[in-house]
């Protein structure tokens, strides 16, 4: 009796061909003009899969860059990646860096041009990332990637705050342990037996 077993070998190489995604890329990138700021955009991937995400993003970039030669990242900030992506017939390096700021991705052009862009977490509330988005994108923006992060953290926090019990501020300091002026605070008391 003779066997025909096959035999399926993971023969993964350091490069990766994809095709770019059919979903809407979640891009905003700030006006051609002079660079203002640490960004020049803001970018909500939906995964954490560097190399499922970026052919959407590094073909929209092209139009801005040129044929896009390499992609660095924080090396913490993603899943593994490969070292390369085929896209469109074109090498793309990838480089990762524990240096670099966990909430950017610098993509580079030809003859070095670049883009940095701000990354949001792809959990980031919807609400919250639109607003931080257009906020990174625009022409005269120069905040700092930790302060445009804050901004969205703060927005994501008014919104869950809104939906406390309670419509006025007062009320919301009373849900979190506050006391209104003029009522006693009744916070437990001790009795030391004087």
């Amino acid at each position: 009796m003779t066997s025909n077993t096959q035999v399926r070998l993971d023969t993964r190489s350091a490069t990766t061909t994809v095709e770019p995604s059919r979903q809407t890329l979640r891009l905003k990138l700030k006006p051609k003009a002079p660079p203002t700021g640490s960004v020049d955009g803001a970018w909500w991937p939906r995964t954490r899969d560097l190399g499922a995400e970026l052919p959407a993003l590094l073909a929209a970039l092209a139009n801005r860059l040129g044929p896009v030669e390499r992609v660095s990242y924080n090396l913490t900030a993603w899943d593994a990646a490969p070292r390369r992506l085929d896209i469109g017939g074109r090498q793309v390096r990838l480089g990762g860096f524990h240096a670099q700021h966990p909430h950017t991705v610098d993509v580079i052009g030809p003859s070095g041009s670049r883009l940095t862009l701000l990354v949001l977490p792809s959990a980031t509330d919807p609400v919250a990332a639109h607003q931080t988005l257009m906020t990174a994108s625009r022409r005269d923006n120069v905040d700092g990637v930790d302060r445009l992060l804050a901004s969205a953290a703060t927005t994501e926090t008014r919104r869950i705050i809104g939906e406390l019990p309670g419509d006025s501020a007062v009320e919301r300091w009373e849900v979190d342990g506050g006391a209104r002026r003029g009522e006693p605070d009744e916070s437990p008391t001790t009795d030391n037996g004087s």
